[in-house]
């Protein structure tokens, strides 16, 4: 299963750590990887090798000179430094390991520079202190600490990281020295058929895990390698048909650099969604489609409900990304039209026809008519009932954006494999289900009561006894049951973020340093020695 939530913090308990620092003799100087004779502490070159290997958690060695450091690290190892020398060195491998941290856990991006808005109470943003994590480790004498307290606490994350380095030894495979060849006339590949690209495409798919090792390529398009094709396009989030055609060439073209690049932006991501909130969390994965209900109480995440869900659309009602909490739920409910979908299509279909409002069940609330709604002073909405455009149910996060969760009443629309057709909120397949999750706490409100109260024909409103957080994210790439899963980019949101991540605009800037430490200061501000 997808986890895509927290587990418990690995925070050095500070109880711990001051009572280390305590130990410190008074005397002991500022620095924090030069001791008093000017030489490098060993743990200087722990530090500097973990920013040369930045990469392995999807960010960039050169935004913290790992390179570089590493080999001056290297080369003033076991003799003293002048002190100029050992005071820059000592300020830029602080400096560096400092925003090393801070990025790890909080991000390189501002979410909301590719309208993704969320939270910042709610996300480990503020709670991290880079400066002072790094100074509880350090006293702690175990610098491998304040990195595991900066990796993101997602399941799913350490999944990613283990598939980014399995791309990254991929690059060199031979499955991937050229493109496979174009398709036969008539743009795809069927049972039978013979083409030059099998034997490469055999590679491909078992270098990849879609079919088993040692499965040798055959001289036609066989059931083995349709079922392999299958398996890609499944992971793919392609229609699974085992028909090779131009969408699933172009996708199988991917190189293991592309795919670790989407991982990385994933991985990305996870620093800066606020997936954890609450005994209990709805997350609603666009790119995907689907909802996700997890259940939270036992300390660790436990899916609970999985649904496909309907999106809006990726030309001009693209569903918003941010989070909020569930406070009620609707029953039957009305639909009251939005004013843009009424300007710009319920006023004119009735207009062209009379009796559209009757046979849809629109009424006009409000004074003036349909120049009332065009106004302001009216509004149009829809009865509950079969023809509902909010099917029977609806599931309201109050936000400014008029998102919310409901059913419909075009359910064959979920048979799709590209779900992107709502003006911007979210359809679920099973509404049963997730009112059921949501309403759990509520003895009274029985599998029964529910479906009764959703074909009741009566609008009513059940107010949650505890909010419920609903997260609304975007991740391109997820790791279901073992399996690494791409999905489209559908909103251009991973490019952009992309974009700025190859400019260097990294704003996620840290706290400042910690200031620095004077001879005689407080032992519980001074790192032991090592």
């Amino acid at each position: 299963m997808v986890q895509l939530l927290f587990t418990p913090s690995r925070l050095i308990p500070a109880s711990l750590a001051l009572a280390s620092l305590m130990a410190v003799p008074q005397t002991w100087a500022s620095s924090l990887w030069v001791n008093e004779q000017n030489m490098l502490r060993p743990v200087a070159l722990e530090a500097a090798r973990r920013l040369a290997n930045a990469g392995n958690d999807g960010l960039n060695p050169g935004h913290y000179g790992g390179a570089q450091l590493l080999q001056t690290v290297q080369a003033s190892q076991g003799r003293p430094l002048d002190p100029a020398s050992a005071s820059t060195l000592d300020a830029q491998l602080t400096e560096k390991v400092e925003l090393y941290l801070h990025h790890l856990r909080n991000g390189r991006v501002d979410p909301r520079q590719i309208r993704e808005h969320y939270d910042a109470n709610k996300t480990d943003w503020k709670a991290f202190d880079a400066p002072t994590a790094l100074r509880e480790a350090l006293g702690m004498g175990n610098l491998a600490s304040a990195f595991d307290a900066a990796t993101p606490r997602v399941p799913m994350y350490d999944e990613l990281r283990k598939a980014l380095e399995r791309e990254r030894q991929l690059a060199g495979d031979p499955a991937w020295t050229g493109s496979l060849p174009a398709l036969p006339k008539g743009g795809k590949l069927g049972n039978g058929q013979a083409w030059s690209g099998l034997a490469m495409l055999t590679q491909r798919l078992v270098a990849m895990g879609d079919l088993p090792a040692g499965t040798a390529a055959p001289t036609t398009y066989n059931s083995t390698l349709q079922d392999g094709v299958k398996a890609f396009q499944q992971r793919y989030g392609l229609p699974e048909n085992g028909v090779l055609n131009k969408a699933t060439l172009d996708k199988l073209n991917e190189s293991p650099k592309q795919r670790a690049d989407r991982i990385a932006l994933a991985m990305e991501r996870l620093r800066w969604t606020p997936l954890l909130q609450g005994h209990r969390t709805i997350v609603v994965n666009v790119p995907e489609f689907r909802l996700r209900a997890y259940d939270n109480a036992g300390g660790q995440p436990e899916p609970k409900v999985s649904m496909r869900v309907i999106v809006g659309k990726a030309l001009d009602t693209r569903t918003p990304m941010f989070d909020e909490d569930m406070r009620y739920i609707e029953f039957s409910p009305y639909w009251n039209v939005p004013p843009s979908i009424a300007r710009s299509e319920t006023i004119p279909k009735i207009r062209r026809d009379p009796g559209y409002m009757a046979r849809n069940g629109f009424e006009i609330v409000g004074q003036g008519g349909l120049q009332g709604v065009l106004n302001g002073t009216a509004r149009i909405r829809q009865k509950p009932g079969p023809s509902n455009a909010l099917g029977d149910i609806k599931f309201v996060f109050p936000n400014n954006q008029n998102i919310y969760l409901h059913h419909t009443s075009s359910p064959g629309l979920f048979k799709r494999t590209k779900r992107d057709f709502s003006h911007g909120c979210i359809r679920v397949e099973e509404p049963v289900q997730l009112a059921k999750f949501v309403l759990q706490d509520d003895p009274a409100w029985t599998e029964d009561r529910i479906r009764k109260a959703m074909g009741a024909g009566k609008a009513t409103t059940v107010r949650l006894k505890e909010p419920l957080p609903v997260v609304i994210t975007y991740m391109t790439t997820v790791i279901s049951n073992g399996q690494l899963l791409f999905f489209p980019d559908l909103y251009g949101h991973d490019r952009k973020l992309a974009d700025l991540l190859a400019q260097g605009k990294t704003t996620r800037v840290p706290p400042k340093s910690a200031t620095p430490l004077q001879k005689n200061s407080s032992a519980a501000s001074a790192p032991s020695l090592q």
